[in-house]
């Protein structure tokens, strides 16, 4: 089978440092310069961001806090968040707001919950009241079917289809025998209607293979999902063990193979599973050794940076950066440029807002929500 891309860290082009550090920070990229503005601080272990339709920022926090940024201000935390399990990498996740937002206040979330049983990723639904001080509506729209011990690899982040359905990332929660197992959301893309019921699409709609919520298996941890506005094509990143984080792309009903093909070992440094390689289980498009540890992706279409146009652009954890991933006519990744290693911290989420600018926020005990825009040329 074919090898696929991989990247390494030695071999990155690293971006310059700030090259001004009052207000904003400016920074030489390959192709432009940037701005990057502190839009707020203080955030314990941020986790998401969305942008509101009146340009505030809907930040959630990992200990099971969500608030909101506007002109600066950050709010005290909205109440009505069902309690989350905050131990570990569990805690309140992503956030996502219905394509109807506007008129509806409806949003989606995902977090670690504990019952007697253990801990598991769950979605909510629910609505913003109008005066933005509580959810109201929280309503459980997924459940992991079988909560265990441990408070690692609960995933998990929210992309919402053109059709208004939802895809959520699981992780394996640290037993890797779970992304094999078809009767187990452990490992898996998710796909769900907005109230949580079956799409007709699923490829196991009907409970006989899988479980009917699966839309696909052999994941080990996706903290990063999105789908390519252009092309409608859904695309996750996912953390591998030592080396062999991957980007993906899911499609209905396919094994992508952990743990019984990854490019990584153990952590111990011993081999996993089989291979790289096994008739029937799928290649990532790319994998990263060593790992960046990845958190979210996009996909860039945006009016600020029509030079990066199609470029990934993957959060990352470890080398504390932003990875942008070069592709070629056909889609295929053949650069990867490194911005900002080590000047703001663990990068946990990035997005692209509504006027093309990126926005990320950094997984730190005193993390920001931060902009990065185009800077302006100097009249000097």
């Amino acid at each position: 089978m074919k090898r696929m891309p991989a990247f390494h860290f030695a071999a990155a082009l690293v971006l310059f440092g700030a090259v001004s550090a009052d207000a904003a920070d400016t920074i030489n990229t390959q192709e432009l310069a940037v701005r990057v503005d502190k839009l707020a601080d203080g955030l314990e272990h941020p986790w998401a961001v969305e942008v509101l339709p009146d340009g505030a920022y809907l930040v959630t926090e990992r200990p099971g806090r969500i608030r909101i940024i506007r002109d600066g201000k950050v709010s005290d935390p909205i109440g009505g968040v069902p309690k989350v399990s905050a131990r570990g990498q569990g805690g309140l996740m992503d956030v996502a707001l219905a394509p109807d937002f506007a008129t509806s206040r409806k949003l989606y979330f995902t977090a670690a919950i504990a019952n007697g049983r253990g801990s598991g990723t769950e979605a909510f639904s629910a609505t913003l009241s109008t005066d933005e001080k509580t959810l109201d509506a929280v309503t459980p729209i997924f459940t992991m079917r079988r909560f265990t011990s441990g408070n690692i690899q609960y995933g998990s982040r929210i992309a919402i289809a053109p059709d208004g359905t939802l895809f959520i990332s699981v992780g394996d929660r640290g037993n890797s025998n779970r992304s094999q197992n078809w009767q187990d959301d452990a490992g898996s893309i998710i796909h769900i209607n907005a109230d949580g019921s079956i799409p007709a699409d699923n490829p196991f709609k009907d409970g006989g293979k899988a479980l009917p919520e699966i839309w696909s298996k052999g994941h080990r941890n996706p903290q990063g999902i999105t789908f390519d506005a252009k092309d409608g094509k859904l695309y996750t990143v996912e953390h591998g063990a030592r080396g062999g984080d991957e980007i993906n792309q899911p499609e209905a009903g396919k094994n992508y193979g952990w743990p019984i093909i990854t490019y990584g070992r153990d952590y111990s440094g011993a081999e996993i599973g089989e291979g790289t390689a096994k008739e029937g289980l799928e290649q990532p498009l790319l994998y990263w050794d060593p790992s960046i540890a990845p958190g979210a992706l996009v996909v860039y279409r945006g009016a600020m940076f029509p030079e990066w146009d199609g470029n990934f652009i993957v959060a990352a954890l470890k080398f504390q950066l932003l990875s942008r991933m070069q592709r070629d006519e056909t889609g295929a990744f053949v650069a990867e440029e490194r911005l900002f290693k080590g000047e703001y911290g663990r990068v946990r989420d990035v997005v692209v807002a509504p006027d093309g600018a990126l926005l990320m926020v950094t997984d730190e005990d005193n993390g920001a929500l931060l902009r990065i825009s185009r800077a302006q040329a100097s009249n000097g």
